[in-house]
């Protein structure tokens, strides 16, 4: 019978000492790679390390040395195919350089970044990613970038952190979809957002993401540019779960002025109104036009296919990782950081609005 007094203790240095004849100092050094040793003692300890299955403290390797070769990766919402994709990225180039990742998820929540930053930091990572839940209330992201510690901002900027930022500023092309739409006859254009708000959206309203804001200002601009008047009343924030998503959809599709188009800020949020459209009877285009960001296969797969708005997520991801790696490593930047942009792909999801308003 088995029990916690008879498992088998771990493989401690001084056993693959023992095991390869030598001391306790030059077996740590030849396992740590640190400090002089034979390379006869060097092979007797990797042999014997090997031989017993030995496998290192981390926690007491990074004490040592002040490295844990692990990076910290914050995000809002793990089940966002967004995030998803770009922690991806993040943990494809970490791998290839030794490092490996511990991924916090937050939902959002300003509260929880704040204590994921605490804990992953806790935890003696080498460096953090994050995907700052607000772009104003970032004091806990300050004293991480003031104290020295390698920061790299994903997907989102924050106000007054001169931390490295990899993201895609989306104000063109929200401007750019926003006159496609618009040139397609479209005045009512809704736009869901995850983004938390204590109230609802108007024409005052300060957004709390660097992100949200710049695809609201490009469709801003657009509408000011046409002479039209934006429908601040089809703009919804707070889109959580699928049953809400899907309560706001039908809301924007009953409305005696309905919209015309949905735009949805991500995959997650398209799938519910998708599936809402869908009970409602409606078809796209003919009823409704559809509109989203990110580019993700599925989207091709749809009868019809769905025009969006197609992001390098990945190679963000990527550079994310490689930014906050040559920190660690004081390295300094190469040239100038790459830029990402996004596009419009048009498919066969926007058609001429249905009923044409007279503004």
């Amino acid at each position: 019978m088995s029990s916690n007094n008879s498992r088998r203790r771990d493989v401690t240095v001084a056993d693959v000492a023992k095991a390869a004849n030598v001391s306790k100092a030059q077996a740590a050094r030849a396992l740590g790679n640190y400090g002089a040793v034979s390379d006869d003692v060097r092979e007797r300890v990797l042999a014997a390390a090997e031989e017993l299955s030995y496998r290192p403290n981390e926690l007491a390797r990074s004490m040592n040395t002040g490295k844990s070769h692990t990076i910290g990766v914050v995000v809002g919402d793990i089940e966002n195919p967004h995030f998803g994709l770009a922690t991806r990225g993040i943990t494809d180039t970490a791998k290839k350089s030794g490092y490996n990742v511990i991924l916090v998820n937050t939902d959002e929540e300003q509260a929880a970044e704040v204590d994921a930053v605490q804990i992953l930091l806790d935890k003696r990572v080498d460096g953090l990613i994050v995907a700052p839940a607000s772009s104003t209330e970032t004091e806990h992201l300050q004293s991480v970038y003031e104290s020295g510690r390698p920061l790299v901002l994903l997907d989102r900027a924050a106000n007054g952190l001169a931390a490295e930022t990899v993201a895609v500023n989306t104000a063109g092309i929200s401007y750019e979809s926003t006159v496609h739409l618009l040139d397609s006859g479209h005045r009512r254009i809704a736009f869901i957002s995850t983004l938390k708000s204590d109230s609802p959206f108007k024409a005052e309203t300060q957004v709390d993401s660097s992100q949200i804001s710049e695809r609201l200002d490009g469709m801003f601009r657009a509408f000011s540019d046409k002479g039209l008047a934006f429908p601040h009343d089809l703009v919804r924030l707070n889109a959580g779960d699928a049953d809400s998503i899907q309560k706001i959809t039908r809301e924007l599709l009953r409305m005696p002025d309905p919209a015309t188009v949905v735009v949805a800020s991500d995959g997650l949020i398209a799938l519910s109104v998708l599936g809402a459209i869908q009970d409602l009877g409606l078809s796209i285009p003919e009823d409704v036009s559809f509109l989203m960001y990110d580019d993700f296969a599925w989207t091709r797969l749809t009868t019809p296919p769905l025009t969006v708005i197609a992001q390098p997520v990945y190679e963000m991801g990527v550079a994310a990782a490689n930014a906050l790696l040559r920190q660690i490593q004081g390295r300094k930047a190469s040239g100038t950081a790459p830029a990402f942009e996004a596009r419009l792909i048009h498919r066969g999801s926007v058609g001429p609005a249905k009923v044409l308003s007279n503004s």
